[in-house]
């Protein structure tokens, strides 16, 4: 709790009127790599509490749109369309791709992780199996020129999911926000521009 409260991000969030510190994450990748531009189509796995779609929402107006995803229904923000559901299930996707067709979003982003099990071999496991399924899904959902932005921990298996977003992107970096608490294994892959919908 003290350092949550001590937590310069947290308070910054406070005063800015964001619904947490992750923010902060996406708003320094974004300065760094100028991933959101005005008219872009966005969607956001993962959203709650939406501070990411906050983010979002205020960099693709004027003519952008945001299409939040989550199992948690949050306060609705404007300019941003939920849908609520798990995109792991194919009545969720349904939903999904009625307000978005296949090779039309400019950007995906994920700042999911599993519900932690404390254990870490297990908690791994399934943190590599959604980021694996994030980029399955954003592969069909690009447009060429896309980009995919991630979050993944670093440990068992990372290598191989490194190695499979260079498989499916021309261009992949690695990030880590100053945002980021020191301690979190959390690194942030970016991928930009599909090299197949196929491999």
């Amino acid at each position: 709790m003290h350092r949550h409260v001590s937590d310069p991000y947290v308070r910054n969030a406070q005063q800015d009127g964001y619904r947490s510190r992750a923010a902060y994450k996406l708003l320094e990748i974004d300065a760094r790599d100028r991933l959101l531009a005005p008219g872009q189509i966005v969607v956001d796995l993962g959203a709650a509490p939406g501070s990411w779609s906050q983010v979002i929402a205020a960099r693709v107006q004027p003519g952008g749109r945001v299409i939040a995803v989550d199992l948690l229904d949050f306060e609705p923000i404007p300019g941003v369309e939920f849908v609520r559901g798990d995109f792991r299930e194919a009545e969720t996707l349904a939903r999904i791709d009625r307000i978005l067709r296949p090779g039309e979003a400019d950007l995906v982003v994920s700042d999911l992780a599993p519900n932690l099990s404390g254990v870490a071999a297990s908690d791994q496991s399934r943190s590599l199996e959604l980021c694996e399924l994030v980029l399955e899904f954003a592969r069909s959902r690009l447009k060429p020129q896309g980009a995919l932005l991630v979050k993944t921990f670093q440990g068992a298996g990372y290598g191989e999911f490194l190695a499979l977003m260079r498989r499916t992107f021309a261009s992949v970096a690695s990030r880590k926000p100053e945002a980021s608490r020191d301690r979190s294994a959390e690194m942030y892959l970016l991928g930009k521009r599909i090299k197949s919908r196929h491999s």
